[in-house]
């Protein structure tokens, strides 16, 4: 069946004769079998009767953050809620369509939800390519305690931090991983000797 934002608003856990449903790209389930986590104090309850497919990445779940808008995601945050859908439709009941951003008035797709699908698409190809490039450097090892804080070392090679620029396609910011490189690929462009750590050390402290 087709919903308004409105009719969803009901079932959103409080009244316990009624279903909790819940919304996200536009699509509806029933997760009334959940309703430890999607009824009133339950973890998940701001996700109930509403479609707040922004807050299963951002996080927020107030006021502005429980929207159905993901203008300003990146490709792989915008995965990551395709992602989500995916695991509703797993392991609930569908139970219709919003009738609104994602799917118009005959429950056919929008031109954005088909948008939100390609550029998902582009989230998980970009995040597959990166995931390539890096199996060819191995990462290097590492260990944290609250007592010794922490230490990256190579089995073979010298720890270097390098950038993944990957992430900026992805995230719209740069990160940075630890790998392990060979003596002559030291002198690779942007690669960041670990602070207070020898030039040809094959372990680091991190500080």
């Amino acid at each position: 069946r087709l919903w308004t934002l409105e009719e969803l608003s009901v079932y959103n856990g409080t009244d316990e004769g009624l279903p909790i449903l819940l919304g996200i790209l536009g699509s509806v389930f029933d997760v009334t079998k959940g309703r430890s986590h999607y009824g009133p104090g339950g973890g998940y309850h701001h996700f109930s009767g509403r479609d707040a497919s922004r807050a299963f990445v951002s996080g927020n779940f107030t006021g502005d953050g429980l929207t159905d808008s993901l203008q300003g995601l990146s490709s792989m945050e915008v995965n990551s809620i395709v992602d989500w859908r995916k695991f509703y439709v797993e392991r609930y009941i569908f139970a219709g369509k919003i009738v609104g951003r994602y799917y118009d008035s005959e429950g056919n797709p929008t031109k954005y939800l088909k948008g939100v699908e390609m550029k998902a698409k582009r989230g998980a190809q970009l995040l597959e390519k990166q995931k390539r490039e890096e199996d060819k450097i191995p990462s290097c090892n590492s260990k944290w305690s609250e007592a010794e804080g922490g230490e990256v070392w190579c089995d073979t090679g010298y720890p270097r931090l390098v950038r993944r620029p990957g992430d900026i396609a992805l995230t719209g910011q740069v990160s940075q991983r630890c790998a392990c490189f060979q003596d002559g690929e030291l002198g690779r462009p942007g690669l960041v000797v670990y602070e207070g750590c020898d030039y040809h050390s094959t372990s680091c402290i991190v500080k």
